[in-house]
């Protein structure tokens, strides 16, 4: 199993505790493969659902603490929304380094409309993995990047459903429904 840090250790304005919040990412990490540490830094103090990988090797990942939180219960911790989150980050990193994305762009030079995509696969494969879901939440989120139109549904479809696309693939797919 990973060995998890997490930063801070104690919350001040938010109801979360580091050592869930480390058994939640290594549970995740574990159902994914991942055996190497992983540090994960939380902003607490924003409410927004934010979250990004600051270096892959050493694994470090940024969140928001809007990102870990119970949807339902505002400032406090939602294990579900952080196998999600966590999840997509870690799968991302996966994807990067299988070698079918060595032509992606650097993270912070994706198009919003790449990264909608990129979720897509990523989140599709989480649910099949009984990790995360929310297609609903993923497929509106793909439709405002890439249009409301059976095309653009096509697609998203294509992209959640498929196991192992690799970047030209998701480009492809995402390009095409955003010129028809």
């Amino acid at each position: 199993m990973s060995e998890i840090s997490v930063t801070p250790k104690s919350f001040e304005m938010v109801f979360y505790d580091s050592a869930v919040i480390g058994e939640v990412v290594g549970e995740v990490a574990e159902r994914l493969g991942f055996s190497e540490p992983i540090v994960l830094e939380i902003d607490e103090a924003s409410p927004l659902g934010r979250s990004k990988i600051t270096a892959y090797d050493p694994v470090e990942l940024w969140v928001d603490g809007g990102a870990l939180e119970n949807t339902q219960r505002p400032r406090h911790f939602g294990k579900q929304r952080t196998r999600d989150t966590i999840g997509r980050l870690l799968i991302r990193i996966l994807d990067r380094r299988s070698g079918r994305f060595d032509d992606a762009p650097a993270d912070d030079e994706l198009s919003l409309s790449q990264f909608a995509a990129w979720d897509a696969h990523c989140v599709g494969r989480l649910e099949r993995l009984g990790i995360g879901g929310q297609r609903k939440r993923r497929l509106y989120q793909f439709r405002n990047r890439h249009g409301f139109t059976d095309v653009a549904d096509e697609a998203f479809d294509l992209l959640w459903d498929s196991s192992e696309l690799n970047w030209p693939e998701i480009e492809r797919i995402s390009s095409e429904c955003r010129a028809g």
